[in-house]
């Protein structure tokens, strides 16, 4: 089963509003495939998902480019990853990735595209386009029952 919706949003509070609607549906053990270019806005978005989802200091999400992984404390964690400097899903997977799949944290992996092969088969993915200089589409496709859910509602 699989759901997708585009959305278009004008400015910078349209993506903050997007995330932390989307961190509210979010539940322990998601995975959230993000894909766009450089700029696109995949850091902003998980920083507003991390707030929807209750992160204690949502303002401490930042790009984690240089060490691939950033945890964020709260009622469910949120793994954050950036795999834009890996070469590839192989090396993904040997950063043990499985693991954090099965945990009860959210993963939001940032260039996802890269790793698609890792993932797991039931995710949300969201690609992001620039469409001004601060407004994005967001197309975003809910695979599996209970993404497809969080992707109907909207």
């Amino acid at each position: 089963m699989s759901v997708t919706h585009t959305l278009e949003v004008a400015d910078l509070a349209g993506t903050e509003a997007l995330g932390r609607h989307l961190g509210e549906r979010l539940f322990p053990g998601a995975v959230v495939a993000l894909i766009g270019q450089l700029g696109a806005g995949k850091t902003h978005l998980t920083r507003a998902i991390a707030e929807g989802l209750g992160v204690r200091n949502p303002r401490a999400v930042n790009s984690p480019t240089f060490v691939l992984i950033q945890e964020y404390a709260g009622p469910v964690p949120v793994y954050h990853f950036d795999t834009y400097r890996l070469s590839g899903a192989r090396e993904f997977a040997e950063l043990g990735v499985e693991e954090y799949f099965t945990d009860d944290g959210v993963c939001v992996i940032e260039w996802a595209d890269k790793v698609a092969d890792v993932l797991p088969r039931e995710h949300l993915r969201i690609e992001i386009i620039h469409t001004s200089e601060t407004g994005r589409r967001f197309t975003l496709t809910g695979t599996g029952e209970r993404y497809a859910a969080i992707v109907a509602e909207l």
